[in-house]
């Protein structure tokens, strides 16, 4: 039964909030509590999961129920945003996509920040430090978004309009498979619901993934029946979709219904089913399977997110990296791409800005304009954001002119095709060969067309020619300052599909080309780096820096909890821990990471 909880102590919901900032050109603020939650002094709270997808009410109560929820419908907006780092119901700018993003870009072996120091808010000396600005900061993003999307979902008259309860549901089911892949159990249920007061319960990880595999099978339903609603409310619900959706083109392609959103949803089921692929094999093919037969998303127009060029804004990638200077290629991804030589290298990333230095010998050991050259992980950089004071900042940085333009996928069509290719490789009915899928990912990976004169003249030859690429070239990483050994590379692997290699090369295959395909979704690739060891990566440097629980050789396994105050430490004590089946560090692996073999 729904209840109208009153609570004047309680501040907040659709509003959006500020975020913890360690960033320059930002003022400190308040650390944001999760149990917090931003609106008026009316907090809905009910059956966020329950959907009556048979009702039809009547034209007049429909329009009563819209004039009731409008505020909290368009208020969700600001969460849609919030999904890659919108900020105060923005687009996602550079401060708030900073902190959402930064630490997975460092942890997936994407990047680098290439500085130490900060601002605004705590340094971090090298890629493990646990500095407290930092590891917060996707929490952060996560409870604004959640706090946009739980006050629309309880709210009764939202029964009204059980499609876009479905579709609202199903965002924050993605977001919430994000957050517990980062940090683990937290209290899905009760932010679902959205409890305000304390205390809050921890869900195990399996749990959250159950729960949320079972609201994608009401979603499903729920879309399904769609079609069977009188035109005119048909009429009305895709009136308030194109009016309140920011995170598809669906509009400007003409697509209407919910179809996106039905492959959107079983694409999140497929994705869920390969994470766990290593602790439940059979129900991970379970979910995989049905996601396939169900329908996921097959076509650029399926594909979810939000495009720059269509808001008049860049990716803020290219404000963090090519103005302010807090991120530099990682030298395993440099590594990686020069030993498979992708078409696509040359186009994201630039080569190194200024002339560098070794350090050892005081010479100049590289030019300027030389070569894309990428910095080792954990390396102690340097002090300020200007190569004047310290000559990482003129290592290689992305293309600005490219990387600007890039959409922010909430989720992409190639991703799914190597998710269809891993399935296969295990003998799962994908609806094709892992071959097909693993080819038609590398074809589909550019978010532009390959005629587009942006990604050069002959882009889709160049492709061709990467796909029939048998062994990788051997390519040794030198860090032109000399603070680290000269390395070679650690892939070995080529580009083209052979039959004849083992399962095992073959899985490295998918996940290499996946994770250059995805970039830059530092998220998943995190993922995958943690539960395949792929792609292959350097080894990180001083990993004594983080928290203590990490050896010489070891990998970041989670990020730790982040929320440091009295209530949230008790939770975390009670809960918390027992659904994480360990201690709160770096080091203690995830319900689905476990240490097997992958297949």
């Amino acid at each position: 039964m729904k209840k109208n909880h009153i609570s004047s102590a309680i501040i907040l919901g659709l509003t959006s909030f500020a975020l913890v900032s360690c960033l320059p050109f930002d003022d400190p603020v308040d650390d944001l509590r999760p149990s917090e939650v931003i609106q008026d002094d009316v907090v809905l709270q009910g059956e966020a999961d329950h959907i009556d997808y048979t009702v039809v009410p009547t034209q007049q109560g429909l329009d009563s129920a819209l004039l009731r929820i409008d505020t909290y419908l368009s208020g969700t907006m600001t969460g849609q945003k919030g999904m890659k780092g919108g900020k105060e119901g923005g687009y996602p700018v550079e401060h708030s996509y900073q902190l959402m993003m930064t630490l997975a870009d460092v942890y997936a072996g994407y990047a680098v920040i290439p500085h130490y120091d900060f601002a605004y808010g705590s340094n971090i000396i090298s890629s493990y430090q646990i500095s407290d600005s930092w590891y917060k900061g996707a929490n952060g993003q996560f409870s604004l978004v959640k706090n946009s999307f739980a006050p629309f979902l309880n709210h009764p008259d939202v029964d009204s309009i059980p499609e876009m309860k479905a579709l609202l549901l199903l965002l924050l089911d993605f977001v919430s498979v994000e957050e517990t892949d980062n940090y683990g159990p937290f209290p899905y249920a009760d932010y679902k619901g959205n409890k305000t007061d304390n205390p809050f319960t921890y869900n195990k990880m399996e749990d959250i993934y159950n729960m949320v595999k079972d609201n994608i099978d009401t979603i499903q339903a729920c879309f399904r029946y769609f079609g069977q609603k009188p035109q005119w409310y048909r009429d009305r619900i895709q009136q308030l979709l194109y009016k309140n959706v920011v995170i598809s083109r669906d509009q400007a392609n003409g697509i209407q219904g919910f179809e996106t959103w039905r492959r959107l949803a079983n694409s999140l089921k497929l994705r869920m089913a390969m994470h766990m692929v290593k602790v439940d094999r059979d129900k991970a093919r379970q979910w995989a399977e049905e996601a396939v037969r169900d329908g996921v998303i097959e076509s650029h127009e399926n594909e979810v997110g939000m495009y720059p060029n269509d808001y008049g804004g860049s990716h803020p990638l290219q404000t963090i990296s090519c103005t302010w200077g807090d991120e530099r290629l990682n030298a395993s991804f440099e590594s990686l791409m020069m030993s498979l030589d992708h078409p696509m290298t040359r186009m994201l990333f630039n080569r190194n800005s200024d002339a560098l230095m070794n350090v050892k010998t005081n010479t100049v050991s590289l030019e300027a304009n030389t070569k894309i050259v990428g910095i080792r992980s954990g390396l102690h950089v340097g002090q300020g954001q200007s190569y004047g004071s310290n000559q990482y900042i003129g290592f290689s940085q992305p293309n600005p002119n490219f990387i600007g333009q890039l959409p922010l996928y909430i989720m992409k069509w190639c991703e799914v095709d190597f998710l269809r290719a891993e399935g296969a490789l295990r003998g799962w009915d994908m609806g094709g060969t892992a071959q097909s899928f693993y080819e038609r990912g590398i074809d589909n990976s550019s978010p532009f067309d390959p005629q587009n004169t942006a990604l050069g003249i002959g882009y889709s030859n160049l492709l061709q020619a990467y796909k029939q690429l048998a062994e990788a070239r051997p390519y040794t990483y030198q860090d032109p300052t000399g603070n680290s050994d000269d390395i070679e590379s650690v892939t070995t692997i080529g580009v083209a599909w052979n039959e004849a290699d083992d399962p095992e090369t073959k899985l490295e295959k998918i996940i290499t080309q996946k994770y250059l395909a995805g970039y830059p979704n530092s998220y998943e690739a995190w993922v995958d780096v943690r539960r395949t060891g792929y792609p292959k990566l350097f080894p990180v440097l001083n990993v004594e820096d983080g928290d203590g629980s990490l050896k010489e050789g070891d990998m970041v396994r989670r990020m730790i909890f982040p929320n440091t105050d009295d209530a949230s430490l008790k939770e975390i004590q009670e809960t918390g821990l027992p659904a994480l089946g360990g201690p709160d560090q770096q080091a203690t692996r995830l319900w689905w990471d476990v240490d097997a073999p992958n297949l």
